[in-house]
């Protein structure tokens, strides 16, 4: 913290731009979103993983994934995967369009709760990637073991994006500016009657 320091003064040590808040940070924020959610629906829609055998071809998506380890009794696993692949990417989108939104209008809605919102989605960020790492691993155990060829589909590569858009969003969103609140309109308060103020007048001269 420099002292004294000016709104565009240059920075002493690193000599960049000094700024109250990130600079352009809604805008910033809104484009990662928008980006996020435009690809969010072919990252659950386009398969992440197609398996080639002597079986034939089998394509997945996430949600066929977790429907297949919840049929086959890895209830745990499905369940893992649901949250961390299609919850939490979805959490994220409407948590920081929520946060974005509310700070760009300047709302004292929830101060305090929407802090914490923030640290949370901070918090389960990182387990997006999961679905990432189960399609590597399977990758690697099945070609090492010769059964068939796995490889990543498209999903996969939208999915990634929508981590990476998130996680651009979340970085790029200033939580300072949840707390600029802007001032309301101040109540008006109306004159009294004429007939009041005679008689307010009159009071005082009868007590004197």
């Amino acid at each position: 913290m420099w002292e004294g320091a000016s709104e565009g003064e240059v920075c002493g040590r690193c000599a960049t731009r000094l700024h109250r808040r990130k600079a352009d940070s809604f805008n910033r924020t809104w484009a990662y979103l928008i980006a996020a959610a435009i690809l969010y629906v072919p990252a659950n829609m386009l398969p992440v993983m197609v398996t080639r055998s002597l079986f034939g071809t089998q394509q997945d998506t996430i949600l066929s994934g977790v429907i297949y380890f919840w049929v086959t009794g890895a209830y745990g696993l499905a369940a893992l995967i649901f949250f961390a692949s299609f919850l939490v990417p979805l959490f994220k989108l409407v948590a920081l369009s929520l946060l974005n939104f509310l700070a760009q209008r300047g709302s004292d809605w929830r101060l305090e709760e929407r802090a914490r919102l923030y640290r949370v989605v901070e918090a389960i960020g990182r387990w997006s990637m999961l679905d990432v790492f189960v399609v590597s691993l399977l990758v690697g155990l099945v070609r090492i073991q010769g059964f068939a060829v796995i490889t990543a589909g498209l999903g996969i590569a939208a999915f990634g994006a929508v981590v990476v858009l998130t996680m651009l969003a979340s970085l790029s969103f200033d939580p300072r500016t949840t707390w600029d609140v802007r001032p309301g309109p101040q109540p008006e308060v109306a004159p009294a009657p004429p007939d009041a103020a005679i008689e307010m007048d009159m009071n005082r001269g009868g007590t004197s």
